[in-house]
């Protein structure tokens, strides 16, 4: 699964950006991944709940929410209503993880918990039951373009079994430094969800780069 994400796209043209990925066969993304941050869990502020709604009325690619925010457990079921398929929390913002993955099921929204590079996933296995979606965050979350981080595919790794021996039911994403020379080691590691942000918007034919990258996924897994 490819997720483009919007943060590497042109925010005065956001309809036509995620049109360009919305076409059919494989150069159609699976998710758009949309990065809400609050200028406070993390430096950088970029958009929020008004934009998605908008985003949602535009396209009928799935919304996949990420929120760099303070206080999930009080804001992310907003984006649960509106629509967004897949809703991801931090785990070290949330105060009630384990709630908060029902409430956001109860409003709509698959639940998705994202820990950061240094965050360690065996702290968190009990949780992720609850969850739909694991994001494993390959960059420090804040800002795009970084370099990927390669010690956080342990974490890859170790969800991956869990998942194929039946101890965790949930789809592995990796966001961070996503492109032509990184997704293939990811792959080989267990990722189902590739976010890219520049590796795609970056390009001349979006569409065309999102067929790219999962046909090099699908290689690395086999």
């Amino acid at each position: 699964m490819i997720a483009p994400s919007i943060l590497s796209a042109d925010f005065a043209r956001l309809g036509d950006e995620i049109r360009a990925v919305a076409g059919e066969g494989d150069t159609r993304a699976d998710w758009v991944h949309v990065d809400v941050m609050d200028a406070h869990f993390v430096p950088n502020l970029t958009l929020g709940l008004p934009v998605v709604q908008s985003l949602l009325k535009a396209t009928d690619v799935p919304i996949d929410c990420h929120l760099m925010i303070e206080n999930p457990d009080k804001w992310a079921i907003g984006y649960a209503e509106a629509g967004a398929y897949n809703v991801t929390v931090h785990v070290e913002a949330a105060h009630d993880p384990v709630m908060l993955a029902k409430n956001l099921r109860a409003a709509g929204a698959k639940a998705g918990l994202s820990i950061k590079p240094n965050t360690p996933i065996e702290d968190h296995l009990d949780t992720l039951k609850h969850y739909d979606t694991l994001l494993v965050m390959s960059v420090e979350p804040g800002f795009g373009g970084q370099s990927f981080i390669e010690g956080v595919l342990d974490k890859v790794r170790t969800a991956r079994r869990l998942v194929d021996t039946g101890h965790l039911k949930l789809v592995v994403e990796i966001d961070g430094g996503i492109n032509a020379d990184t997704i293939e080691r990811a792959a080989e590691a267990g990722v189902d969800c590739f976010v890219a942000g520049s590796a795609v918007y970056g390009a001349e034919d979006p569409g065309k780069a999102v067929a790219a990258l999962r046909e090099q996924a699908a290689r690395a897994r086999g």
